[in-house]
Order: structure tokens, then C-alpha cells, then sequence
């Protein structure tokens, strides 16, 4: 008789275990579904506000562009706040920007915020926006497109070196610094700038509501500190974020109490290029330092 009430002892004892890790299981197994779920932007969370950063030099970024456009979609998402710190950089990674925040706004409003620096290809972005705020001391404009290049033919003849190339027309590969710019390059390489910095001032323009007389005075590629952009019309207000939450309450009704959450952008190889990194330096992976095409960018020393 004892020996079975034992057994039943025991027997209940190991019932409750194998029932306290069957409840565990259960609950890591619906933690590990919520995480991937929400990973994904399967889970449908309380409203917040998003906030987009931009800095640095801006390049063509597919899956910046890719993190930008489900914002878009994103219904908890009430706005998106832009904070811009940057001196521009590609045309195409600028424009890729100004129609990425365009769609965007097209569902919810979207707010620029300037820091230090929003010049060239990095105004371009902030102007996408429904309204623009900078800090007194912000300096943006330098509205306008530049392609560089050098003649080094002479330096390479002292050496004794000829470079040769040979191509199906005058005009390819041109400008070239193995090559001496000829007249016939410089004017097809001119009418490529107008052509560009057209399309960004017909953006200013429309967007900023500008007449031509006052695009004459914004538009020559200078930089103004955001007190003079906002005399100018180049910007909408003086301000940061608290200003851009605020302007979002009293005009979107975007409460301020919603949280803030940062654009997760990841990038497939960002883990090996912080790995090799931290061994060979950014030499291993320059192609984020490179800036191919067309360039929009602010820089004194350039």
C-alpha cells in the first residue's frame, strides 16, 4: 500500500514537470512566431510615428528604397519624420529619395528636419516633404549639378608616358583624363549638367512654389544658412523635431504621445562588411564611398 501511494506521488510529481515544460514550450514557440511576425510587419502594432535618418553622402540604395515604400503601406504608421545631415551627393541616389518620400506622402504626411548640413541632392530630398524645418544655423541650398574631371596629359608626357585609347567616337568616354578635353566633349558635357539641374530646379520651383524671378536668387548653386532659406521660401519654418511633432499634431492631428520608431534599414551585407571592417579597414568595401554618375553635393573644398 505505501509503495503505491508513493508511485502516485511520484508519478504526479513528474506529471507537473512534463506540464510546466510543455507551458514553456508553447510560450518560446508563440514568442518565436510574434518575433518573426513582427520581423516581417505581419503583426499589426498601435499607432506610431516613423522616423527616417539621412545622413552622410546620399547614394542609390535599393533597400533604403525598399524600407521607405512599406511605410507607405504601413497603416500604424500615422508620419514619417525626415532628419537630414548630409551635403548631398549622387543626382540619382537624391531623386531616388524625392520620389520614394513623394509616395509616401501621398498617405500620410511627411516632415523634413534639417541638422548641421542639407545641401544639393540632400535639399532635394527635404523639398519632397509636406513641410521643412531647419535650425538657424543649417546650411542648405547649393542647388545646382557639377560633373569633374582632369586633364592629365601634359603631366603624363613629362613622365613619358602616351596613353592610347581606342573607341568607335569622338565623343565616348568623354570627359576622359587620358584625354584632352576637347570642344566638341565640354559642350555635350554642358548640355548633360543643364539638363540635369533643369529637372532639380523644375523640383524646387513646383515645390517650393517659387516664381522665376525668385528662383534666379536661389537657384545659382550657393548655400544659405536656414535663416535665410526661410526668407527665401526654401524652407517652411525655424525648428527641430519637437517642432515637426508639434506641426504634426495641430495640422495632422499625429498626436505627440505616439512613439518614434527608427526606419530599420538592413543592408544583406552589412554583417561581412562590418567583419572584414574591423580587419582591412573600408579599402575591402569601397563601394559605399564611391560616388559614380552625376553629382549633386555641397563641399568647400571641392
Amino acid at each position: 500500500m505505501s509503495i503505491d501511494a508513493d508511485w502516485l506521488v511520484d508519478r504526479r510529481r513528474l506529471k507537473r514537470r512534463l506540464t510546466a515544460w510543455q507551458v514553456a514550450a508553447v510560450l518560446a514557440a508563440l514568442l518565436a512566431v510574434a518575433a518573426v511576425l513582427a520581423r516581417f510587419g505581419l503583426v499589426r502594432e498601435h499607432a506610431y510615428v516613423v522616423r527616417l535618418t539621412i545622413s552622410g553622402v546620399i547614394v542609390d540604395d535599393p533597400d533604403r528604397n525598399a524600407a521607405i515604400a512599406q511605410v507607405a503601406d504601413d497603416t500604424s504608421a500615422k508620419a514619417l519624420i525626415v532628419r537630414i545631415n548630409s551635403p548631398g551627393g549622387t543626382v540619382v541616389g537624391g531623386e531616388a529619395l524625392y520620389r520614394q518620400l513623394q509616395a509616401v506622402a501621398e498617405t500620410k504626411p511627411v516632415v523634413a528636419v534639417m541638422g548641421e548640413l542639407a545641401t544639393s541632392a540632400a535639399y532635394m530630398t527635404a523639398i519632397a516633404s509636406d513641410y521643412v524645418f531647419a535650425r538657424d544655423g543649417t546650411l542648405t541650398g547649393s542647388i545646382g549639378v557639377i560633373m569633374q574631371t582632369a586633364d592629365v596629359t601634359g603631366l603624363l608626357e613629362r613622365l613619358g608616358i602616351k596613353p592610347e585609347t581606342i573607341k568607335s567616337s569622338p565623343l565616348k568616354a568623354q570627359p576622359n583624363p587620358l584625354e584632352t578635353f576637347t570642344p566638341e566633349a565640354r559642350e555635350a558635357t554642358r548640355k548633360l549638367v543643364a539638363d540635369v539641374y533643369e529637372m532639380f530646379a523644375t523640383m524646387v520651383s513646383e515645390r517650393r512654389k517659387l516664381t522665376p524671378e525668385k528662383m534666379k536668387d536661389v537657384a545659382d548653386g550657393r548655400v544659405f544658412t536656414g535663416r535665410q532659406a526661410k526668407d527665401l521660401g526654401l524652407i517652411d519654418a525655424i525648428g527641430g523635431e519637437r517642432e515637426a511633432r508639434v506641426w504634426l499634431a495641430n495640422t495632422h492631428d499625429v498626436a505627440l504621445s505616439l512613439p518614434i520608431h527608427e526606419l530599420d534599414i538592413s543592408h544583406q551585407d552589412d554583417w561581412l562588411s562590418e567583419l572584414f571592417g574591423q580587419v582591412g579597414g573600408k579599402a575591402l568595401f569601397p563601394e559605399r564611398l564611391s560616388l559614380d554618375g552625376l553629382v549633386s553635393v555641397w563641399h568647400p573644398s571641392l
